[in-house]
């Protein structure tokens, strides 16, 4: 008999090659979650606009952190480092276009999502789990939390905590089992969802 594999052992840096699979799974991950589903009604229309708005977070995270994928794609976490959180005016601009062809009529809400989570960044240094999802098709294996274990080892030695925040209310004991603790409570205005931050002390 064959011994069982470490999940955590299956975590690699994703590279360019692994875009297109790391978008179209955090799609599927993200398909219910309250944020995208404020953001796209519309269910066929978010399952066609999600890929691509993954796929620029995916883009965006190569220069602002780590991208961290298993071995078969099933999960993946983005990450930005210290002082990257937000995004810079130059960013922004060379995003315009890519941006209205991810969200299309969507832009309003999307906007009104990403101002309400900018708006509760904590102060000082930390790193940002920006982005978890695990394949629905793969859940239950330890692979979304060995993505996010690996990637808390890999930024152990910088001494800082990690930040995230979540409009999934089921993620809350994800995280807390990870050593996540909620420091925060908010709604993104105009009939957004709710939200929770979380930290994670260094």
């Amino acid at each position: 008999m064959s011994a069982a594999v470490d999940p955590l052992s299956t975590i690699r840096v994703a590279g360019n090659s692994d875009r297109s699979a790391v978008a179209l799974m955090l799609a599927r991950a993200f398909a219910d979650d309250p944020a995208t589903s404020f953001i796209f009604p519309d269910p066929t229309e978010r399952l066609a606009r999600l890929p691509r708005l993954f796929g620029l977070l995916f883009d965006n995270d190569e220069l602002n952190g780590q991208r961290l994928v298993t071995a078969g794609g099933e999960a993946a976490t983005l990450w930005r480092g210290p002082g990257r959180t937000r995004t810079g005016m130059i960013e922004m601009l060379l995003q315009v276009w890519p941006m209205l062809r991810a969200f299309g009529g969507a832009l309003g809400r999307g906007m009104a999502v990403s101002n309400a989570i900018e708006a509760h960044y904590p102060p000082g240094d930390y790193w940002y789990l920006h982005i978890a999802g695990c394949d629905p098709a793969a859940q239950g294996r330890g692979l979304g939390g060995a993505a996010v274990r690996s990637g808390i080892e890999r930024i152990a030695g910088s001494g800082l905590p990690t930040y995230l925040e979540t409009a999934t209310e089921r993620n809350l004991s994800f995280y807390r089992a990870l050593g996540f603790d909620i420091i925060g409570e908010w709604t993104v205005p105009k009939g957004g969802p709710l939200f929770w931050s979380m930290m994670r002390p260094a």
